[in-house]
């Protein structure tokens, strides 16, 4: 959340004359396992009132599995819950989460069958392509990578992704989600991953700056960061001069 997502607004400054303000709110956690996920999801809340003292113009929920982890379609109740902590402190702000970024992008681009690449243990992996079949969307391969340790999982080294998937079986599937994870880095990767399987790309951390970007009511076109990204989808028009955006995990 602290480094793809401003690198690609960053991006977004360069070819829009944007300016974007980062702010972050931490929820603990340092094993991915599910005790520790709903304990960090707990912590949402606290984020959300804290960060909305900033007066954000849109907060973003980074953990996808934390979310996938509290049940299906939980992204929805989180989401109506944090909006309504801000609501609460005065700061009105929408809310989006990584993992309905991941499932409404999806279904923006129109994908219906994917490959998934997760670095999760085996059983989170299930529970995500899980959620994501619950939201209509086939999972029709995927690969976890089975990092156990947060910290390791951020300093996954992105250029071993494109051997990862192309030991894929991806003759089903129409797009590829190369990292279902904020935290594994995956950008620089992108678009040769695009252009070896002729599929469009789609990241966690992707998918939640679009969801942020078409929150903002602004250009959805962000170069080097795939096909959600390329401006043929969402609002192309000019961008607006300012926005803040809010960040918590």
């Amino acid at each position: 959340m602290e480094t793809e997502i401003p690198a690609m607004l960053n991006a977004h400054s360069v070819a829009h004359g944007t300016r974007f303000t980062f702010h972050s709110s931490r929820m603990r956690m340092k094993t991915v396992k599910k005790e520790e996920l709903a304990a960090m999801d707990s912590e949402s809340d606290r984020c959300a009132l804290e960060l909305s003292d900033a007066r954000v113009d849109v907060l973003g929920y980074a953990c996808l599995v934390a979310i996938m982890s509290m049940g299906k379609s939980y992204h929805r109740v989180s989401q109506e819950r944090l909006h309504g902590r801000t609501v609460e402190n005065g700061a009105p702000a929408p809310v989006v989460t990584s993992a309905g970024a991941l499932v409404d992008a999806l279904h923006v681009i129109g994908a219906k069958r994917i490959a998934v690449v997760a670095p999760y243990m085996k059983p989170l992996t299930q529970l995500v392509i899980d959620y994501i079949e619950h939201e209509g969307i086939k999972v029709s391969d995927s690969r976890a990578l089975e990092i156990p340790d947060n910290i390791m999982v951020g300093r996954h080294d992105p250029a071993n992704l494109p051997s990862i998937v192309a030991g894929m079986d991806l003759k089903d599937a129409d797009a590829v989600v190369l990292s279902a994870c904020v935290q594994m880095p995956s950008l620089p990767s992108i678009a040769e991953v695009e252009a070896r399987t002729g599929r469009p790309v789609i990241t966690a951390a992707v998918a939640t700056t679009y969801a942020m970007l078409t929150a903002l009511d602004l250009n959805t076109r962000v170069p080097g960061a795939g096909a959600l990204l390329s401006g043929a989808f969402g609002k192309n028009a000019a961008a607006a001069p300012h926005a803040k955006l809010r960040a918590a995990g």
